[in-house]
């Protein structure tokens, strides 16, 4: 008869708890003098992010290739203001350097990136995730106790939506219902990334409504609403504020809906829909097809939302616009949440651990500092909402 001997208890503090072959032998180091890393950073949303970071701290962008950023290098000043080096996250090669932060610009489908900034106790911000990764990586981020603010703003356009919807909720003292509508104008400039939502169109998703959680389907429950001076057709589409906006807001209706700028273009994705195309058209075979729908970037359109918050019976309505473009109102976006994690907007870093850009503590300064960075917030009441159809 032999006795087993107890195992002992795991080390919690020990990132082995998510699987060795998951660490990585990135290596990053915290130093408050050095730049800020922009994972991705040369990209569509990346350049415009480089520009803007570029005015507050030094940076240092990645991709797959040196030789792509080094425009943008020399736009923003070269060294010691802005530097490239590669950072391919399918290669093994371990990377290393020194940052005060680093913001991900591109998909990081292993969580590689976040991995190496937690590890390290350095600030990390994302702009790019939708919400099953949104999900993963905040509780990739729960595992590690990062010492530093791990602030997931994949909201739709950078966390904009959020941080509107947390203006608006402050003006009300509340925020029971948020919905928000997109126009996507279809000429504007857009990186492949950004249209990744496409091969989510047949996959049904969760949400709050009423207080209690249902299952719905993408590019349903279609509804016509006034989006500043434009009437236009929106339907369901999964947006990781839907999730995120019932846990730090309390919001017990989160909907977000999205439309294009042509009426036919809207029209054709409904129709898509309706005959099961993004069902039976998943895979790589049917990739290039589904991503035409939408992915036709232009030279440059402009960004245009609407957020509706209501509470205890009134309603604030919000309408955003960024004449500079989507890929511009994301980085707005994005630079917002670094300030954040930095506690560069004047109050105190964000703490540490998953948070989430609705989770400002200055509510009251959202519409001013967007106004400051180019973007334009008109808040009143709205009409435009026809029935469902």
């Amino acid at each position: 008869m032999t006795t087993s001997k107890s195992s002992p208890a795991p080390d919690l503090d020990s990132p082995d708890l998510l699987g060795p072959d998951l660490l990585g032998p990135d290596l990053l180091t915290p130093d408050p003098r050095g730049p800020v890393l922009l994972v991705g950073g040369y990209g569509t949303v990346g350049s415009e992010l480089a520009r803007l970071v570029a005015a507050e701290h030094p940076v240092l962008l990645t991709g797959r290739s040196e030789q792509r950023g080094a425009d943008l290098v020399r736009e923003l000043g070269g060294a010691p203001h802005a530097a490239v080096r590669r950072w391919d996250l399918a290669d093994p090669a371990p990377f290393t350097a020194a940052v005060s932060a680093v913001v991900g610009v591109v998909n990081d489908p292993d969580d590689r990136v976040l991995r190496a900034a937690a590890r390290a106790g350095v600030p990390y911000v994302d702009v790019t995730r939708w919400t099953v990764r949104l999900q993963r990586a905040a509780t990739v981020a729960a595992l590690l106790r990062p010492t530093a603010p791990v602030l997931l703003s994949s909201a739709w356009m950078g966390g904009v939506v959020g941080l509107v919807a947390a203006a608006l909720a402050e003006r009300l003292g509340g925020a029971d219902r948020v919905e928000t509508a997109i126009r996507w104008d279809l000429a504007d400039r857009a990186g492949a990334d950004s249209v990744e939502f496409m091969d989510r169109l047949g996959l049904d998703y969760e949400v709050i409504s009423e207080g209690r959680r249902r299952t719905v389907a993408p590019l349903t429950e279609a509804h016509t609403v006034r989006i500043g001076d434009h009437p236009t057709r929106v339907a369901r589409i999964d947006t990781p504020e839907q999730f995120t906006l019932p846990l730090t807001l309390g919001t017990t209706t989160a909907t977000t809906r999205i439309g294009f700028s042509s009426d036919l273009s809207t029209r054709a994705l409904l129709a898509a829909k309706h005959t099961g195309f993004f069902r039976w058209g998943r895979g790589e075979r049917w990739q290039s097809a589904r991503r035409a729908l939408l992915y036709s970037p232009g030279a440059g359109g402009t960004a245009l939302l609407r957020v509706d918050v209501g509470h205890a019976g009134r309603t604030l309505t919000a309408v955003v616009e960024d004449r500079a473009g989507q890929a511009h109102l994301t980085a707005v976006g994005g630079l917002l949440a670094l300030r954040r994690a930095l506690g560069s907007d004047g109050a105190a870093a964000a703490p540490a651990g998953v948070s989430f850009p609705e989770q400002t503590p200055r509510p009251d300064r959202v519409v001013a500092d967007l106004a400051a960075l180019g973007v334009a917030v008109d808040i009143g009441s709205a009409p435009g909402l026809d029935a469902a159809a």
